[in-house]
């Protein structure tokens, strides 16, 4: 289960432009989004760094954990 810390993620609209950007790679993909942590948990087959381009795309520099 890839993993991410995305420092830039800070309220619940990021929250939902992360979890917006993942879906569209593996619209089943789980996610669980820490706020406080700003860690994000991904459940899916879909490799990390198609995850972290996603990201990259949408805003938000992600490095994985």
């Amino acid at each position: 289960m890839p993993s991410f810390n995305i420092p830039d993620m800070t309220c619940g609209h990021c929250k939902a432009s992360v979890e917006g950007a993942i879906l569209e790679l593996d619209s089943t993909a789980k996610i669980t989004i820490d706020l406080d942590t700003h860690n994000v948990d991904v459940d899916t087959q879909t490799a990390a760094d198609a995850i972290v381009a996603a990201l990259k795309t949408a805003g938000y520099e992600a490095t994985p954990t």
